[in-house]
């Protein structure tokens, strides 16, 4: 799959190197997810509004997810899957620990925020595309759903792990402290990748589906990267799942929530962050393995838990606002793990790159327009954002219904 000379046999068995990929992104976590738990607070201590965090949020998931438009191209032309998972997880390692010198810049100190979470979401969309390329190479030999709910639990032991060192860090420092903290996780993660990276430089060595084929030269760049060629059925099922992520309120807000309506103290703010993420690598396990065994259908679940976090999460009851936390991350463990597995049942091997790139660039449209206009309507109106929530999930239930029954077909 890469340029380099694949070996004669593998020095990693394919659940060895999901379960490598795991802890890289286990230490990743501990680092983006630790930040990610404070983003709210960060940009609330610095002086920006709801609506601020909203756009701010929201357009950190859109650059996440749409720019992917760009690098699942540059992966599946150039072959280089690897150097872009290591540059792409490099900028979330590098960026979240500049945050502890945001409030020593006086009134840039926002700005300068701004641009380093940006940035730590510009990583996330440079190196996607190409490590669940490189992942759903070993997934296929041993269950995509399996493979990918594994990686996502491990994955989310970090997303609990991090919040809940950032937690300790700002209870006995300060926020700014707690950022600075996750340099070493960060260091954790590059050395594992790098590590994984010399021990398995082909992972398509795993996956009985892939096929020596290269993209079509004669293809135009724009062209790639919209997806033309890729089957009908899975624009459908990309625009029915990207209605369910860009009505996913962003943990921003709700830490925005928490935070400004006193509900719990800043410090406290990461640990239920981390409950959510505990959350999520339930749901990756357990719906993963249920859609290895009855298919996609299961997936229906997720707009139905979309459209009722708004009502709980953002609540004036502690205990509600609980329950609508672990709501949400257990939609969001399905939309980050199965619905991506799903995605590589729908596409040609050599072109799964490119497909997660067109996936999450049509996710990172609505996520944008979904952040901003979650923010603009929690600053004017609660009860109008859970039934602007509510919906947009039954459009997306009837149309991923209507995208399921065709692929049954």
């Amino acid at each position: 799959m890469s340029s380099a000379p694949v070996a004669a046999a593998p020095r990693l068995s394919a659940w060895q190197v999901v379960w490598w990929f795991g802890f890289v992104s286990l230490a990743a976590d501990m680092v983006y997810e630790g930040a990610r738990s404070m983003y709210g607070p960060i940009l609330a201590a610095l002086g920006a509004s709801g609506l601020v965090v909203g756009l701010v949020t929201g357009a950190g998931e859109a650059m996440a997810l749409v720019l992917r438009l760009l690098f699942g191209p540059v992966a599946d032309r150039t072959g280089r899957y690897w150097s872009l998972t290591i540059i792409g997880y490099g900028l979330t390692a590098v960026c979240v620990p500049l945050l502890w010198f945001a409030p020593r810049l006086g009134t840039a100190g926002l700005a300068f925020a701004i641009v380093l979470i940006l940035l730590e979401r510009l990583g996330k969309a440079v190196r996607s595309p190409s490590k669940s390329a490189l992942l759903a190479h070993a997934a296929g030999a041993v269950g995509r759903g399996r493979g990918f709910g594994v990686h996502k639990a491990l994955d989310q032991v970090g997303a609990f792990s991090g919040p809940l060192v950032v937690a300790a860090v700002v209870a006995g420092a300060s926020i700014w402290a707690g950022m600075a903290v996750l340099a070493v996780p960060g260091a954790i993660a590059m050395v594992l990748l790098v590590v994984l990276c010399r021990r398995v430089p082909d992972p398509s060595v795993y996956d009985p589906s892939a096929s020596p084929a290269a993209p079509e030269p004669s293809r135009r760049w724009f062209a790639e990267a919209v997806g033309v060629g890729l089957p009908p059925v899975f624009f459908r099922y990309a625009l029915a799942c990207s209605l369910t992520t860009g009505a996913l309120v962003t943990f921003g807000i709700i830490g925005y929530h928490l935070t400004v309506d006193g509900l719990v103290p800043v410090a406290a703010v990461p640990l239920v962050y981390a409950g959510a993420m505990a959350v999520e690598a339930v749901a990756a396990l357990v719906v993963g393995s249920v859609y290895d065994r009855t298919g996609a259908k299961v997936l229906f679940v997720v707009p139905v838990l979309v459209a009722i976090v708004p009502a709980l999460a953002l609540g004036g009851s502690y205990a509600l606002v609980l329950v609508g936390v672990a709501v949400w991350g257990f939609a969001h463990g399905v939309q980050d793990s199965t619905i991506k597995a799903a995605v590589a049942d729908l596409v040609p091997a050599q072109r799964r790159a490119t497909a997660y790139g067109v996936f999450a660039g049509i996710q990172g449209a609505l996520a944008i327009a979904g952040g901003a206009g979650a923010g603009w309507l929690y600053d004017r109106s609660l009860p109008a954002l859970v039934i602007a929530v509510a919906l947009s999930q039954l459009v997306a239930l009837a149309l991923l219904a209507t995208t399921l029954r065709q692929v049954r077909r």
